[in-house]
């Protein structure tokens, strides 16, 4: 079982990127999954989670992720606040949207133990592609790009059918577009 936790703010789409890794894994790919929130009566900028779990076996934990195989950080800020790396396997893959290369991040951050991190200016895509700072469907195909938790195929179509026409278009564009760029860079590691 592969378990995943996002990190995001409220509005930046965390438990939306959630549901569509969930979606893609279980309508599209034929997996069992888990997707969901960890939040109270925050406003909109708070932090929160969202998880998902991904296997082959049907999935009876339905508790909180607390082991994660990969871990998405909507919003670098969040960094400074929670501790984004708890609970990390030592195999973990951190995902981050920033501006820092990931060498750059690892050494801001004091990351040393995460032996592997993506980075992605994921806020500069959404602006230039989506117009608005929604960066949940960029990050979504950045920890696709990393992981392979679903086929690019599957997520593809998760995000067709949730969010159909061209919102659907533009965001499986900006998706693909981060997809790209992190499994290039994963293919080096």
């Amino acid at each position: 079982m592969k378990e995943i936790r996002w990190h995001g703010r409220g509005g930046n789409g965390a438990f939306t990127a959630a549901k569509l890794l969930g979606l893609a894994a279980s309508v599209f790919e034929g997996k069992y999954s888990q997707a969901f929130p960890s939040f109270g009566p925050e406003r909109r900028g708070a932090p929160v989670m969202g998880f998902n779990r991904i296997s082959d076996d049907v999935i009876t934990d339905h508790s909180q992720v607390y082991e994660c195989d990969c871990v998405v950080v909507l919003d670098e800020t969040l960094c400074d606040v929670t501790d984004v790396t708890a609970g990390m396997k030592e195999h973990a893959v951190l995902v981050v949207n920033t501006q820092s290369t990931a060498e750059q991040f690892k050494k801001e951050k004091n990351l040393h133990n995460v032996k592997h991190i993506f980075t992605l200016d994921a806020t500069g895509i959404a602006l230039e592609r989506l117009g608005r700072p929604i960066v949940n469907t960029v990050m979504l195909g950045a920890a696709l790009g990393a992981t392979q938790l679903v086929s690019w195929e599957a997520l593809e179509k998760a995000i067709e059918d949730m969010m159909g026409g061209k919102l659907g278009e533009i965001n499986i564009d900006v998706a693909k577009m981060a997809y790209d760029t992190i499994k290039e860079d994963a293919t080096k590691c």
